[in-house]
């Protein structure tokens, strides 16, 4: 039925299509797209690098792909492990996990799928061409391969690995016949995207989006709809525009200062959940001199790296006041966090608060480190990745100000940010990670791990920490099969690294997205966004 949609404010009209604006400005009514059949349009917040599935271990990249490849297990909205190409798993002992696959599913060429796909995937991905190996940690572990029949594989580990079916919940299963001798951009055009999933590949088009058609042969069951466009809407304003204006219909990332006027709209729905997606500040540990960006207080250079030293890490810290950031910077979108996990979650460690601003306790230990007058950093910050990200440094570039550490943002495009990252051309740098395995582990082997490509950890610790003492005690913890005595193990892992600040933890995001208000979208902990969460609302 048709329905009058509501001025838009300034801020959203400067960043609305003309057409769009003239419709809105005039009061006139849009009609609600069918839902049966129809495409489904979603403004995505975070550009994807790349239809390669392999890539980039980014929740923005998972989630473009998965409408296409799938992972032998999967994860519902609140990370519980089901079944996904696998129809069931065990552990027939304490170094070998027995996968048996669905019968019956196709590729979307018509192949069916068979074990050797799934060793072929395995060995692919630490292999990707341009790629920093970022699944690499899920994989490594796994020593052999054993195809016992097309439907039944074992894969045999070095040590107990009771986390095997949580860690490949995050790697999608590419077409042996399909993948063989194919780079990234072999899936970028399409001729290697061939998967599983409930949408096939149509096209990608980097910085601007990509588009799916339904596979009427899923597995699954028929998927709702027929076509979907996925647009990348980084802007948050653009974002927010187009689903008032009927331009999309579901956004992700509903931006904060938007959220409560989403939520009034009558022809509008908001779903929330809270989220698993730290956002932290980490040092660069990469050199024992001056860090790119890093000067004396009148700009001379230093004769060593600052951040090398615990004492001037916590000056940092404490110069922070997260609860302002999460209540003003991010307007009640996010939660103050000292670890990486919310409440309530497997390994999240209870003794590990929030650290309180204490901007004297702060100066105090930057003269006891050899630096009373301070010095200058800048801060490197994505402008486009994550809610509030180049706000978010800012604010802190204020909070470290008035401690003596004269602080300027550098924000960047993503793809720039992600570009630099890994050859530690930042001083400091703000990061975000989502826990998708619901436990500690995957940050302690990620962005706190050493980075040792052969042994599959670090690839996103683009700043180098290294804590040997942590590595050990995460090695360990993660070869517990008991789950009481693996979650105590890494409750301490949390503590160590919490206090030794490999990263400066600020706050946790919850997660919102807007639909029209005649669909729902299952809110995901995982933040992903996923055409097979959009349903017609009940009526």
């Amino acid at each position: 039925m048709p329905h009058a949609i509501p001025p838009a404010s300034p801020a959203l009209r400067r960043w609305m299509p003309q057409c769009c604006r003239a419709l809105l400005l005039a009061g006139i009514a849009l009609q609600t797209m069918p839902a049966m059949g129809q495409a489904l349009r979603i403004g995505a917040a975070s550009p994807v690098s790349s239809a390669d599935p392999h890539i980039s271990n980014t929740t923005s990249n998972f989630a473009m792909t998965g409408h296409v490849f799938e992972p032998l297990v999967a994860r519902d909205a609140q990370l519980r492990l089901r079944p996904g190409l696998a129809e069931s798993w065990r552990a027939i002992s304490d170094t070998v996990w027995e996968f048996r696959l669905r019968p019956g599913v196709l590729w979307h060429d018509g192949r069916p799928l068979v074990a050797e796909d799934i060793a072929f995937t395995i060995g692919r991905v630490p292999n990707v061409p341009g790629s920093s190996g970022g699944f690499s940690g899920a994989v490594k572990p796994i020593m052999r391969v054993e195809v016992v029949d097309e439907r039944t594989l074992r894969l045999h580990t070095a040590q107990p690995h009771p986390l095997l079916p949580n860690d490949l919940a995050s790697v999608q299963i590419i077409s042996r016949h399909a993948g063989t001798g194919a780079a990234p951009e072999d899936y970028n055009s399409g001729k290697a995207a061939i998967g599983t999933g409930p949408y096939r590949f149509v096209r990608y088009q980097p910085g601007q989006g990509a588009a799916f058609a339904r596979n009427d042969s899923y597995w699954g069951g028929r998927p709702h709809w027929a076509e979907v466009d996925y647009r990348f809407l980084p802007n948050n304003g653009a974002r927010s525009a187009a689903i008032l204006s009927g331009d999309v219909d579901v956004i992700d990332q509903v931006p904060g200062n938007d959220l409560a006027r989403l939520k009034r709209d009558p022809h509008l729905r908001v779903s929330e959940i809270p989220g698993m997606r730290l956002i932290y500040l980490q040092a660069d540990f990469s050199r024992e001199g001056q860090p790119p960006g890093v000067s004396g207080p009148e700009g001379e250079p230093l004769e060593r790296n600052p951040f090398l030293d615990l004492r001037v890490r916590r000056a940092l810290d404490l110069a922070i006041d997260r609860a302002a950031l999460a209540e003003r910077v991010m307007e009640n979108t996010a939660i103050p966090t000292g670890q990486w996990l919310p409440e309530g979650t497997y390994s999240h460690n209870p003794d590990v608060r929030p650290t309180r601003a204490d901007p004297a306790a702060a100066r105090r230990l930057l003269a006891e480190a050899g630096f009373p007058q301070g010095f200058r950093v800048t801060l490197s910050t994505p402008n486009d990745r994550y809610p509030g990200d180049a706000r978010t440094a800012q604010a802190v570039a204020q909070f470290w100000t008035r401690i003596g550490v004269r602080t300027e943002v550098e924000a960047l495009p993503w793809a720039t940010y992600l570009a630099r990252g890994p050859k530690q051309e930042f001083g400091f740098r703000l990061g975000g990670w989502g826990s998708s395995t619901g436990e500690a582990s995957y940050l302690l082997r990620n962005v706190l791990g050493t980075y040792d490509r052969q042994k599959g950890w670090g690839s996103p610790n683009f700043s180098r920490y290294s804590n040997p003492e942590l590595d050990a005690l995460t090695s360990r913890a993660i070869a517990i099969m008991n789950d009481d005595a693996r979650e105590a193990a890494l409750r301490q892992a949390v503590q160590i690294g919490a206090s030794d600040l490999g990263i400066l933890p600020l706050f946790l995001l919850k997660n919102a997205w807007a639909t029209r208000q005649d669909l729902v979208y299952e809110a995901r902990a995982d933040e992903q966004t996923l055409a097979a969460s959009v349903r017609p609302a009940r009526r």
